[in-house]
């Protein structure tokens, strides 16, 4: 009798799941740092004299117990990381986190400044489109509402690393799932040209519309209202996304077998360069020297083929104005 796998495998995954689970705050557990931040609590925060905070600190809601939590990450990782063989253990997360060193209050630094080069390049890529592309191209206001996205998207993930609070971790994940689900939305309308004023296409981009309106207001409200599944928004995205890079990398084929230009083929390039910088997310190690961790290496890792796409999407939208489609 042969073996069930599914069962097998699923009970894997729970298992994989809720190991993560529990290794994710182990550092926030140990009786080492609680005891720190209790003490430190009560010697700065609920003394008569309660030790004085930064303004720059306060302006992003720094207060004594949250500066006790961060102190106490890197006492007590300091002293892990100080202790000699065969009893030196590995960096620990707090609260589901990495013991990040700040700067200027922000809890990640580098997550910071990479999301502004992606919240740059889109910016960047705006205004390129608005320069070389005519405002009476059909796609085009599709584009820069691509960009619109993307702005919201890494603007939202500058706040929430700058301060990681509930409210803006959930507006970092909304924006980011409507980035993604609205490459999804455009890719069919430039694959398919939905935008062509005939009336059949005209009904399919309505309906196309209503469709991923709906799909993204339910994805919201799932998260807000039903559970917040970090699991589910996970595959979510990452569902979506493999979508929109199969329609871009097919159309990406096409076009280049069409028109024999070499700048028909970036869409697959780009693809396989996300492809690439998300492998950063799955090699997760604990932050270099306390500024740098795999997350914020994907986020370097999109700008580049950010650019490279806006550039694909003025060139496409030139040679369809032109009707070239002879090759070199």
């Amino acid at each position: 009798m042969k073996p069930r796998l599914a069962p097998i495998w699923r009970t894997l995954a729970i298992l994989t799941l809720l190991i993560a689970l529990t290794n994710a705050s182990q550092g926030d557990r140990s009786h080492e740092f609680r005891d720190c931040v209790q003490v430190c609590e009560t010697v700065n925060c609920h003394s008569n004299n309660p030790t004085p905070i930064p303004l720059h600190r306060r302006l992003l809601l720094w207060t004594c117990p949250a500066e006790c939590d961060y102190t106490c990450q890197h006492i007590h990782t300091t002293q892990r990381l100080a202790r000699v063989p065969p009893y030196h253990t590995p960096v620990l997360q707090y609260h589901g986190k990495w013991p990040f060193y700040r700067f200027m209050g922000m809890q990640e630094p580098f997550s910071v400044l990479f999301s502004l080069f992606n919240y740059l390049a889109h910016d960047w890529g705006m205004s390129q489109l608005r320069t070389h592309v005519p405002g009476s191209y059909a796609l085009r206001w599709y584009y820069l509402l691509f960009g619109y996205v993307g702005l919201a998207s890494w603007g939202f993930s500058m706040v929430f690393h700058t301060r990681d609070f509930s409210v803006t971790e959930k507006l970092d994940y909304f924006a980011a799932g409507a980035n993604v689900l609205y490459g999804l939305y455009y890719a069919p309308i430039r694959v398919f040209r939905l935008d062509k004023n005939e009336p059949r296409k005209k009904s399919v981009l309505r309906l196309w519309t209503v469709v991923c309106v709906v799909l993204y207001l339910l994805h919201v409200g799932y998260l807000s209202l039903w559970r917040w599944d970090y699991t589910y928004n996970m595959a979510a995205n990452v569902v979506v996304g493999i979508i929109a890079n199969l329609l871009w990398s097919g159309f990406s084929v096409v076009q280049y077998r069409k028109i024999g230009r070499t700048w028909a083929v970036w869409p697959g390039l780009c693809v396989a360069w996300i492809i690439v910088a998300m492998s950063m997310e799955l090699l997760d190690f604990a932050p270099w020297r306390g500024m740098i961790d795999a997350h914020s290496l994907w986020h370097l890792g999109t700008v580049v083929p950010t650019v490279l796409w806006y550039n694909f999407l003025i060139r496409d939208a030139q040679a369809d104005i032109a009707g070239t489609r002879t090759k070199r």
